[in-house]
């Protein structure tokens, strides 16, 4: 019975880390599904011109731009590029959100929400790849 109960008392921290990768491997395969539905060739970390933030903007429309707990769009773009510091590490978004003042939980909950919207409108996907993109 001690054993079994050390090994589940193991098994939490490894848990939240699996969530975390989870979490991670979303928006990896959101970027990817991105750039193949959209015939982007290019890594999206490239600089380039991309269209104007207001162009993309307004073809997202107000409501998908709204912040999620509190994380803007643009602060979300600003957590994802700052893995590029950490090789693309997607368990240290968390990190990147907390050193730009964003809770824990309000960051589970936008990265959750802005990949939702990322997957399902294909107008805030370029408006995400925009701000991404620009240098």
């Amino acid at each position: 019975m001690g054993m079994l109960k050390t090994m589940k008392d193991m098994a939490r921290p490894v848990a939240t880390e699996f969530r975390g990768l989870a979490q991670a491997e979303m928006i990896r395969a959101n970027v990817a599904r991105y750039q193949s539905t959209h015939g982007v060739d290019q890594p999206v970390v490239a600089c380039v011109a991309p269209p104007s933030s207001a162009q993309t903007a307004a073809a997202a429309g107000t409501q998908l731009l709204a912040p999620i707990a509190g994380v803007t769009v643009d602060q979300y773009v600003q957590v994802c590029k700052g893995i590029t510091a950490y090789n693309y590490d997607q368990s240290m978004l968390p990190i990147v959100a907390a050193r730009l003042g964003i809770a824990a939980d309000a960051w589970a909950m936008a990265a959750a929400g802005f990949n939702a919207r990322v997957s399902n409108s294909p107008a805030f996907a370029r408006h995400f790849n925009a701000l991404y993109r620009s240098c």
